[in-house]
């Protein structure tokens, strides 16, 4: 038996004990953990191949397991690879053809509604077919590069020999598995931030200008702060607020802490609170600028957690659209008057995102300012 016959066989394995329950890079760490047998280029090529099986969401079914991974791996390559070369010659010329191509060739039976089974629930204006093909590509690891770093920044990448793409002013795509605490201070120099999250800047930059006027310092509250990666993009675009953040979780706070530390960002307020519980209490009576990125479905980021898109059980959309009110509805008083919120989800969901806005709106006497 080939080396790349085992590593189909032993991904087999792993996903035929793998239940969705804990995150697959969790799973995958522990189950290595306990078979000491496998390289570190075994360990990433087995944890590659599970990646692409979930990538094809719930397509190809009725396909054997062992089937179904050579075929992921094909549609989610772009280059020639060792696995396809061994077991798959003919689909491994191939792998440059776009994706209707690649369908063609490989002539097993394909729904491409499986590929994304919940079309009927994603926001307005997302084309199905081109997000649910998006799940096939690994993104890219981003940068956001903090004030006055830009070239300190680029500078180490480039003397590490390091490729990258400089997006706008201050973000940086990178190759995924790129090591880059080893180059670059984390959080000092520069944040690990998706694309999509650092466009939330946008939004900040707007609330800048609206809250310019103010004769006191600007009241932040980053109410579901979890990593912290909107309060430190908050801190360097808004310089001289008054920060403030919140977690249900203790364990976040200590962590963000630290991260704080590093961050520079040595006066801000934390509290403890589950926001869905209306009995909660605030640090402050009122706010200027409500940050709530509310825990969601995070169907927006299948593309780095596939195997959700492969567990998912749409009875949560429901159930996380329900959280998401109490908790707007409970923060709602905080924000002063003439204050604003700034409502976030990493959903692409409608129920999460287009509906909370119009119960906000409906309910709570807001006014929509902006949204995208």
């Amino acid at each position: 038996m080939s080396k790349y016959h085992s590593y189909i066989n032993t991904s087999k394995e792993i996903l035929s004990g793998y239940t969705g329950g804990e995150p697959l890079a969790t799973y995958l760490k522990k189950h290595f953990g306990s078979n000491k047998k496998f390289g570190s280029k075994d360990r990433k090529q087995i944890a590659h191949l599970c990646y692409c099986f979930y990538r094809l969401g719930k397509a190809f079914a009725t396909v054997a397991i062992e089937e179904k991974i050579v075929i992921a791996v094909f549609l989610c390559s772009t280059e020639s690879n060792n696995v396809l070369a061994n077991l798959k010659p003919e689909w491994n010329e191939q792998v440059n053809l776009c994706i209707e191509e690649k369908l063609s060739l490989i002539k097993y039976p394909f729904d491409r509604a499986q590929l994304f089974p919940f079309a009927a629930e994603l926001s307005d204006g997302i084309d199905i077919n081109t997000f649910a093909e998006s799940h096939f590509i690994q993104p890219d690891l981003f940068l956001r590069i903090r004030p006055g770093q830009r070239e300190k920044v680029a500078s180490k990448l480039t003397a590490a020999a390091i490729s990258f793409e400089m997006i706008g002013e201050s973000c940086i795509a990178l190759p995924n598995a790129t090591k880059i605490e080893e180059v670059i201070l984390p959080d000092k120099e520069a944040v690990v931030q998706d694309y999509s999250s650092q466009r939330v800047g946008e939004f900040l930059n707007a609330a800048k200008g609206l809250l310019s006027d103010l004769p006191t310092k600007v009241r932040v509250w980053d109410c579901c702060a979890a990593s912290g990666g909107k309060a430190i993009m908050a801190y360097d675009l808004m310089p001289g607020i008054e920060l403030t953040v919140s977690d249900i979780r203790n364990s976040i706070l200590t962590n963000l802490q630290n991260r704080f530390t590093e961050a520079g960002i040595k006066k801000y307020n934390s509290f403890v609170a589950d926001l869905s519980d209306s009995s909660f209490v605030s640090h402050h009576s009122s706010y200027d600028l409500m940050i709530a990125d509310v825990p969601c479905s995070g169907s927006g980021t299948w593309g780095r957690t596939p195997e959700q898109l492969h567990f998912f059980n749409a009875k949560k959309i429901e159930e996380y659209a329900s959280l998401q009110k109490r908790i707007v509805t409970n923060i709602a008083p905080y924000i002063r008057a003439n204050g604003y919120l700034l409502y976030i989800t990493c959903s692409a969901f409608k129920k999460e995102n287009e509906e909370v806005v119009s119960c906000i709106q409906e309910n709570l006497q807001m006014e929509l300012v902006k949204m995208s």
